[in-house]
């Protein structure tokens, strides 16, 4: 634990539980305080502002839908209003149907752009102008490598990450001269509960895991933390000349070509 981050403000969107949560407490060691979203779900986020509470850090926990712009603009008042500053914004909240792409419908597609893609765009926008007060700030989104490669049942999804990778890349480009450094993480299997919403996982959870492992020249999983640690590297002063990339962190299993 360090205080590289004392005095930092950074919020994470979707901050409840997995792959956010991580994030938010890897920050909250650093001496960050943090702004904890979510939408549906209350205790998660609770039980993880009382976690970073425990490290003597601020928790400001808000609900919030950042698909929908009302909301989204309200998130970013109520951490504005309550820390004065951002430093640091991770988009990581998500969703999506999964479903074959025939079988998509307009509701379900407009709602996963909005949440994974728009959010991003129109959050920086909010991002920017408060960090602007104190000088600069990151971003760093969370991607998925169905923004690249065919993943069963996943094309929306897929293609709001696909949109959301292309946004990190103008946005770093744009954002750079306000010295706000904007990049994404796109991580390989990461054994949290919302793999349970893929039909493949839920069926042969064990097989799968198996398979994706064995493939994988590190041998093992990514995990939430392997993710929050690189998140965390993109937003130091020592990762400033990264500018609108995206990285993967997948212990290789994307690298090989499958035969």
């Amino acid at each position: 634990m360090t205080d590289q981050f004392h005095g930092k403000v950074v919020l994470v969107t979707g901050s409840g539980r997995g792959i956010g949560r991580e994030i938010a407490l890897r920050f909250a060691r650093e001496g960050a305080d943090i702004g904890v979203n979510f939408f549906r779900n209350r205790p998660p986020a609770e039980a993880t502002a009382e976690a970073i509470r425990d490290l003597g850090r601020k928790a400001l926990v808000i609900k919030a839908n950042v698909g929908d712009l009302d909301d989204l603009n309200s998130l970013f008042d109520q951490v504005d209003n309550c820390f004065g500053r951002l430093d640091v914004l991770i988009h990581n909240a998500a969703s999506g149907y999964n479903r074959p792409s025939l079988k998509q419908r307009p509701k379900g597609w407009d709602w996963t752009m909005n949440i994974n893609a728009r959010s991003l765009l129109f959050g920086a926008q909010r991002a920017a102008n408060i960090m602007q007060k104190n000088g600069g700030g990151k971003i760093v989104a969370i991607s998925s490598l169905g923004s690249q490669r065919v993943l069963p049942d996943y094309v929306s999804v897929g293609a709001s990450k696909a949109a959301l990778e292309s946004l990190i890349r103008y946005l770093g480009v744009e954002l750079a001269p306000m010295d706000i450094v904007v990049n994404a993480v796109s991580p390989g299997m990461v054994e949290t509960k919302a793999l349970n919403h893929f039909s493949a996982f839920a069926e042969a959870k064990e097989k799968l895991v198996s398979e994706v492992t064995s493939r994988t020249p590190t041998g093992r999983l990514c995990t939430a933390e392997d993710v929050a640690n690189i998140v965390y590297f993109l937003c130091t002063p020592q990762a400033n000349m990264i500018c609108g990339q995206t990285i993967i962190v997948d212990g290789g299993y994307s690298l090989q070509a499958r035969i």
